[in-house]
């Protein structure tokens, strides 16, 4: 008797770009990273989720995504797609919608970033984005924490070398 072995989809070697996010270092909680596979084994993006609360949950999680990323087509109205990687760690199933986006200007070390503020549905998520100048899609989504211009101090690129698997 013979046995089908099912094949495992493409794992992402890594990304070809620097992530931007906060030093693991410098987080007092857990931090776990995710790649997305493209199906040609791409990497189309990382996210990394910042654990304060003891294993119930993320409460931020910072996403990086590449030009071309499916992560970043979304509907009008949708949220981004870390604010759903978020409510989805935190068990909560609530739909939560775009209410209002601003635009606002921040330093980040010598440079001026315009950061989008979304405003959602769900008032205990802040959430906050920014292009940067490499086509990289920067998302933040907080738990229950506002985001304010001191976190994008914080904010450092972490070598892609980090999230190479194998």
């Amino acid at each position: 008797m013979s046995f089908l072995r099912r094949r495992t989809p493409a794992t992402p070697a890594g990304p070809d770009f620097d992530v931007l996010a906060m030093d693991p270092g410098d987080w007092p909680g857990d931090l776990g990273a995710g790649l997305l596979p493209a199906p040609d084994g791409s990497c189309q993006g990382v996210f990394l989720r910042y654990d304060l609360f003891g294993g119930r949950g993320p409460a931020m999680i910072i996403g990086n995504l590449p030009e071309g990323s499916p992560a970043r087509e979304l509907a009008e109205g949708q949220p981004p797609f870390e604010v759903t990687q978020l409510l989805a760690a935190l068990g909560n199933d609530e739909p939560v919608h775009v209410v209002d986006i601003e635009d606002s200007p921040v330093m980040h070390e010598d440079n001026l970033l315009i950061v989008r503020r979304i405003k959602l549905s769900e008032g205990r998520i802040s959430c906050a984005q920014f292009d940067r100048s490499d086509g990289i899609l920067v998302t933040i989504a907080s738990w229950d924490r506002p985001i304010t211009d001191d976190l994008y101090r914080l904010l450092k690129p972490l070598p892609a070398e980090m999230f190479r698997q194998g």
